[in-house]
């Protein structure tokens, strides 16, 4: 029992000291490279290069044909993955529910020159009514009640409000032809998250494990279970 405190210790230490360190870097506009797609960050927007979950989902992404394949990105930030599916063919649609990475998402669209349509939304409630290829979810996982717009980047409510919509509402947003796909680390709580998707009839299909500086990333598949 005496490794996994400490482990969980290291963690809860790892996230006091991370989160305000990445807080003081990113009061300033900052500029980020992913390959061939180079961005700006704003203030208050969630850092793709900062922390791992970002370049595992892309280099994930990479192996994926995204060509002709209609995608959802929910919780965009900066836009950097919409981006680098639309340079390589997708009919891509970012959504946030922060205004301020929506106009970051603009202001990248315009300056990388590439198709993205772009949406202000919590979660599904004003993305287009479309079948989608591809939906991609890089979450909030800590548990927490969201005070301000920058930290709905980080925090998913005291009660995982954010994983309870989510799979509530992806019951009318999943087809034959949908791949969701989902990034998480176990700095979430990885059991209450697998719990919220069962009570709603998904499960959480894992496909690639990625170990990164003592932190575990998951990439999940996200299922239907209804047929």
């Amino acid at each position: 029992m005496k490794a996994p405190k400490k482990k969980n210790l290291f963690k809860s230490l790892a996230f006091r000291i991370l989160y305000p360190a990445s807080e003081k870097y990113l009061s300033k506009e900052r500029s980020y490279s992913y390959k061939d797609v180079t961005i700006l960050v704003f203030p208050g927007v969630f850092h793709p290069g900062f922390y791992f979950s970002t370049k595992i989902l892309l280099k994930y992404l990479e192996k994926i044909e995204l060509n002709q394949k209609y995608i959802l990105e929910l919780g965009a930030g900066t836009g950097l993955i919409s981006i680098f599916a639309a340079k390589r063919g997708g009919f891509v649609t970012a959504s946030d529910i922060s205004l301020t990475a929506v106009y970051n998402i603009e202001k990248n669209v315009k300056m990388t020159d590439s198709n993205v349509e772009i949406v202000h939304s919590d979660l599904f409630d004003d993305t287009p009514n479309r079948r989608y290829d591809y939906i991609i979810i890089n979450p909030p996982y800590y548990k927490k009640t969201p005070s301000s717009e920058k930290e709905f980047a980080w925090f998913g409510g005291d009660d995982f409000q954010y994983f309870r919509k989510l799979f509530s509402q992806l019951s009318n947003n999943v087809y034959d032809n949908t791949n969701v796909i989902m990034v998480l680390s176990d700095e979430a709580d990885l059991e209450m998250i697998k719990s919220i998707a069962t009570e709603n009839k998904f499960q959480m299909q894992e496909v690639l494990h990625k170990k990164t500086w003592g932190e575990n990333h998951f990439i999940y598949n996200i299922i239907s279970t209804k047929h």
